[in-house]
């Protein structure tokens, strides 16, 4: 039964939007069964959409002058012709918040709400990474409340004061996560009343500790260094957290401010990991209903082939000789190809791929798979299950062995039966986040003696931090714990030093 036209041409009001995004709901809802925080839908100009990016995509944050130059260095490119705007900017949380661009024509507007009022919003609240590490209703109200809070340390202690720690505390944010002990997530209640206990805090952590520590400085003998790491809970992968937890100089609102920064680090700790899924995601859901409103005449012939034109863009994988296409394969392109791949191995497979995914060949229901993809999987993972060997053809796919003896590269591995299994093996484990984000923990220190705190980065393959960028870091981080800082580099197999850094914590402190 045809329906009657949505929209006619590029021009869109407020009707539009809420006759577009009704139809675009009950597809979504009712034929693709995704479940969907509540919606709000925003729409701003390319000057406010430059602020959304100077935030890192947030609605609002604290002030620092690093925002700033973000802000000044995307218009400038975006001004000049060299970058353009994202056709919209879409936040975790819940009512979940997409922004969309007000330049957009009618048909890229639906085509946004597709993709990110329902694509990306499916994903935040079922993906098992974002259920487990971030906390969707809590996000907006801990913004305001870190706002104002380091807006208040800015009136009593000097912005300075407090751009110093926060300098330092963005430095260190990458290792300022936690991976592997399970969610925090954000309260704004209790961390207002922590912040009220934590003038009297003043380092009671270690109390336990230091009284434990006779007049006379302790003989460092293996047993008192293996209870003293114990008291301190090390080994420690969080350092912003030891840092805040356990540094003998910090003021109650520094820690308080260190604390503000790696809560906001590990609301986004999942999305690195699922960037492919969550684009491909998206670009399938907006697909899917944008087809589905060209099938029962919501939208005309004009506005799909625009759909096309977009869509196309957007998942197009340069070559390996465009400078787009050095930093590996376009996450829109592959998780799109890879999505839109399990929907035809659901239902119309082929003989090898009922050897490969005998689980879902010919089942009948993609987009039910799919959804049990998008909720239980990370990239790397994704990518090891589902990768399939006609992926592979279309990408002409092939792995690469780099020996640093030999002369030359040899390719070890092709787009055949022999290399399938080696080429998806491979690159799963490029978005293995253990493969790429350096292991550095707290060891050990001495808070009764020279207080020096000890991190080691255990490497892989001898794969050592750059010099320049590790005393550039370690600097931040003897700012913050107010004594000298050593991190040593040492073999996972051998155990042998490779290479040592130190730092000092400045005079003033």
């Amino acid at each position: 039964m045809q329906s009657s036209l949505l929209y006619s041409g590029t021009n869109w009001d407020f009707s539009i939007l809420r006759r577009s995004y009704d139809a675009i709901e009950r597809i979504a809802l009712d034929e693709l069964e995704l479940e969907v925080y509540p919606n709000r839908i925003e729409i701003i100009t390319s000057e406010q959409m430059l602020d959304v990016y100077t935030a890192h995509g947030m609605p609002l944050t604290y002030r620092h002058w690093s925002y700033g130059k973000r802000f000044l260095q995307h218009e400038a490119s975006y001004r000049q012709g060299f970058s353009s705007l994202a056709y919209e900017v879409v936040i975790n949380s819940n009512p979940c918040i997409s922004y969309l661009m007000e330049e957009n024509t009618a048909t890229m507007q639906a085509l946004v709400i597709a993709h990110a009022a329902f694509g990306h919003n499916h994903f935040f609240r079922n993906n098992h990474l974002f259920r487990q590490w971030t906390d969707a209703s809590a996000v907006l109200d801990y913004l305001e409340f870190a706002r104002s809070y380091i807006a208040a340390c800015e009136d009593r202690h000097g912005t300075s004061a407090v751009e110093r720690v926060l300098d330092a505390a963005h430095a260190l944010s990458s290792s300022g996560v936690h991976r592997h002990d399970g969610a925090r997530p954000l309260n704004l209640k209790a961390d207002q009343k922590r912040e009220r206990e934590r003038r009297e805090h003043d380092e009671r952590m270690f109390n336990d500790l230091w009284r434990t520590v006779p007049g006379t400085r302790p003989s460092l003998d293996t047993d008192h260094i293996g209870e003293r790491r114990r008291l301190l809970g090390l080994p420690e992968e969080n350092l912003l957290y030891f840092i805040e937890k356990a540094s003998p100089r910090l003021q109650p609102w520094e820690r308080e401010v260190i604390r503000i920064v790696r809560l906001i680090s590990q609301y986004f700790y999942p999305q690195p990991q699922v960037k492919l899924m969550n684009e491909g995601c998206a670009t399938w859901v907006h697909q899917r209903i944008m087809t589905r409103l060209h099938e029962t005449g919501q939208i005309d012939d004009a506005a799909f082939l625009e759909v096309l034109h977009a869509t196309t863009n957007v998942i197009t994988q340069p070559g390996f000789d465009h400078p787009a296409g050095s930093g590996g394969f376009n996450p829109y392109a592959l998780g799109y190809a890879m999505m839109s791949d399990i929907e035809r191995v659901c239902v119309n497979p082929t003989e090898e791929d009922r050897n490969w995914f005998p689980d879902i060949a010919g089942n009948g229901d993609p987009t039910g798979t799919l959804r049990h993809a998008w909720a239980n999987f990370r990239d790397e993972s994704f990518v090891l299950q589902y990768l399939s060997p006609a992926v592979m053809r279309r990408f002409r796919m092939f792995r690469l062995l780099d020996d640093t003896t030999a002369p030359t590269l040899l390719v070890d591995a092709i787009h055949d039966d022999a290399g399938y299994r080696e080429i998806r093996r491979s690159l799963s484990r490029a978005y293995d986040p253990a493969e790429s984000d350096p292991d550095i923990q707290v060891v050990d220190v001495d808070l009764a003696g020279d207080r020096r705190l000890m991190l080691q980065h255990r490497t892989r393959l001898g794969r050592l931090l750059a010099e320049r960028d590790a005393q550039a870091t370690l600097a931040h981080a003897a700012a913050l714990w107010g004594y000298e800082v050593k991190l040593e580099e040492i073999d996972s197999a051998t155990e042998v030093v490779l290479a040592t850094h130190t730092a000092r914590a400045p005079a003033h402190r």
